[in-house]
């Protein structure tokens, strides 16, 4: 008696409703063409704005690469760049981690920040604390 050692394969699983909705659009050239379009403009916003977040406050890389994926979806431009930017982070990741470098960024972070207090402490002693809503001749301002 043979004992068959083949995985069988699933069976083909039911596409979903978004699949189904889908397909029905890529049927009709006009809709998947708004479609795309649409895609495109949402996924470009988010991808501007996480590239206006990485000079301005807010969680920047995020943006990038959710517009990324977003665009990814239909276009496979944004996948190889979403392929890339992954492959960047993970040897980004791997980079921080050395144990080398974590302790080289922990020195030159202390000393910066050692270097600012002493600077803010130094402007504190010259100039003194003066608030804003205490300033005797606002003339100074104009």
């Amino acid at each position: 008696m043979a004992i068959n050692h083949e995985k069988v394969a699933p069976p083909p699983e039911r596409p979903g409703p978004f699949h189904r909705f889908r397909e029905l659009v890529r049927r009709n050239p006009l809709l998947n063409t708004a479609w795309r379009l649409g895609v495109f403009t949402v996924g470009a916003a988010v991808l501007t704005g996480g590239l206006v977040m990485m000079v301005t406050p807010g969680p920047g890389l995020l943006g990038i690469v959710i517009g990324l994926a977003i665009l990814a979806t239909e276009f496979a431009w944004a996948q190889r760049a979403l392929h890339r930017a992954k492959t960047a982070a993970d040897r980004a990741k791997e980079k921080a981690l050395d144990p080398r470098k974590r302790r080289r960024n922990t020195v030159l972070g202390t000393l910066t920040a050692v270097l600012v207090a002493a600077a803010v402490a130094a402007y504190l002693v010259v100039y003194g604390v003066t608030l804003p809503w205490n300033i005797d001749d606002p003339t100074f301002w104009t």
